[in-house]
């Protein structure tokens, strides 16, 4: 198949489309608590600094020295109290504990029936993605057939142009698939 700037332009796109949908999916996962410390499920944490509202791994060192504990090393140290507030009012359900200069969160193990309402969500997280996924397919392929239609493609580069779109999702709903069972493996770890 001869591929002209359009073409090409054209499975881009749908490779940007789909490389923002796996990394907003995979940001999900990261923020999902699956019994073990994880920094990342700090992320959407929000601070009042100064008066404008900064995301809580911009203003401090976060770590997991243990499987049960994330250490948060404020750089100022006069915003303990608002990054305690803001760990409080959050959703992550966390009760900080402070020295004067770290914070420390101890994260439970969850129950079983914990663990599998969080199977339950990663799986939605997953499809909710391939869903996305495939409407970038439906809307290439349509942009395709637009081609075929003013007569810029042939029907056979129409079909080829089909296959390679469906190859490309395919590899990418793949990703999805192993990144799914990697998390839902961490997740059912005791």
């Amino acid at each position: 198949m001869f591929m002209n700037d359009e073409d090409k332009n054209l499975y881009q796109n749908l490779r940007n489309h789909l490389d923002g949908n796996y990394d907003h999916y995979v940001s999900e996962l990261n923020s999902v608590r699956a019994g073990r410390a994880n920094p990342r499920i700090l992320d959407k944490v929000m601070v009042d600094y100064y008066g404008t509202l900064t995301p809580l791994p911009r203003m401090a060192n976060i770590s997991a020295p243990d499987p049960r504990t994330i250490l948060i090393s404020l750089w100022d140290i006069s915003m303990l109290r608002e990054v305690l507030k803001a760990i409080h009012t959050s959703d992550l359900g966390f009760n900080p504990s402070d020295d004067g200069k770290v914070i420390r969160l101890y994260v439970p193990a969850p129950t079983q029936e914990r663990r599998l309402e969080l199977v339950k969500m990663v799986r939605k997280f997953a499809e909710d993605c391939r869903v996305n996924m495939r409407n970038g397919r439906r809307e290439v392929l349509d942009q395709f057939k637009q081609l075929k239609k003013e007569s810029k493609i042939t029907e056979d580069d129409l079909a080829l142009a089909e296959k390679e779109v469906q190859k490309i999702l395919n590899s990418y709903t793949d990703n999805v698939d192993k990144t799914l069972a990697q998390k839902e493996k961490e997740i059912m770890e005791v």
